[in-house]
């Protein structure tokens, strides 16, 4: 039987109750301008699960067994993950050239580093970071743990699969791909165990304080282009968890376009010669 999104028509009321709801669960804030985007994209769901109302389908969410799962479905469809390998290059290029080094001089006596890849989407970015500490022989004999987290759970999985498509490699140089990719059957790239092992990655909400102290205290954390999508108290909350999170003088990488404004004064801005970064 075909339907369509004007199949279930979405009250403003049960718009912001299902709203709410998306907020309570990821720190994301919806306003009426994504009305039609999450009517449209979540007809599907009340079809599939042949609920006739968005009003059923919001109470399937608070008391159905299955609404964990359910919410996972939903951010993955509601929220976007166009990311690729070595996204922004001068903020990676301080991250190579000069925080590295930092933190090894703090860090000489344990020869341990810990970096947190938060929002890190389908996985090119905490890759990214594993490929990078794998250049450079200054890093062999270092312990080097990079955990990856994200509120897809779907997108995790995917992660953990590493494997990708051309669009993923726009920025990627052929000898590195060559180097750490193997080209399947069907045309895409799988990423070498030797990198996918260096990450571990889990389904996280970043508002949850205490399911993130699961990874200790992090030596940088990177959280690029994901604090754009939340409201200032959320941004407030999730700022105030990575600084708790990070270690004395550890380093916050953020997207280009976000800052600490208006958010944060308990990070200091380091001007490098690469790119502004925030440090505690």
């Amino acid at each position: 039987m075909l339907f369509s999104a004007n199949s279930y028509p979405l009250n403003e009321n049960t718009y912001r109750l299902l709203t709410d709801l998306f907020y309570s669960n990821s720190g994301l804030r919806f306003d009426s301008s994504s009305k039609f985007l999450i009517q449209r994209r979540l007809a599907s769901r009340l079809n599939e699960l042949q609920l006739d109302s968005f009003e059923r389908y919001y109470f399937y969410l608070l008391y159905h067994p299955n609404r964990e799962t359910e919410l996972d479905v939903i951010f993955d469809l509601i929220t976007t993950h166009e990311t690729y390998f070595f996204r922004e290059e001068r903020q990676l290029a301080a991250f190579t050239q000069e925080i590295l080094p930092e933190v090894m001089v703090s860090r000489k006596e344990f020869r341990s580093i810990r970096i947190w890849s938060a929002g890190c989407s389908s996985g090119e970015e905490p890759y990214t970071i594993a490929i990078l500490c794998k250049e450079l022989p200054q890093l062999d004999d270092w312990n080097i743990d990079i955990f990856a987290s994200d509120i897809s759970q779907n997108v995790v999985l995917n992660a953990r699969r590493g494997i990708y498509r051309d669009n993923s490699f726009r920025n990627t140089g052929e000898a590195v791909r060559k180097r750490y990719f193997e080209k399947t059957p069907d045309q895409r790239y799988r990423l070498s165990d030797e990198i996918k092992q260096m990450v571990t990655f889990m389904k996280l909400n970043l508002l949850d304080e205490k399911k993130a102290g699961i990874f200790g205290e992090i030596d940088i954390i990177l959280c690029r282009n994901v604090i754009i999508y939340f409201d200032l108290d959320a941004k407030k909350k999730v700022i105030e968890n990575f600084y708790h999170k990070l270690r004395k003088d550890g380093f916050l990488l953020l997207g280009h376009a976000e800052s600490l404004l208006n958010l944060s004064t308990r990070f200091r801005l380091r001007h490098l010669r690469n790119d502004m970064v925030y440090q505690k």
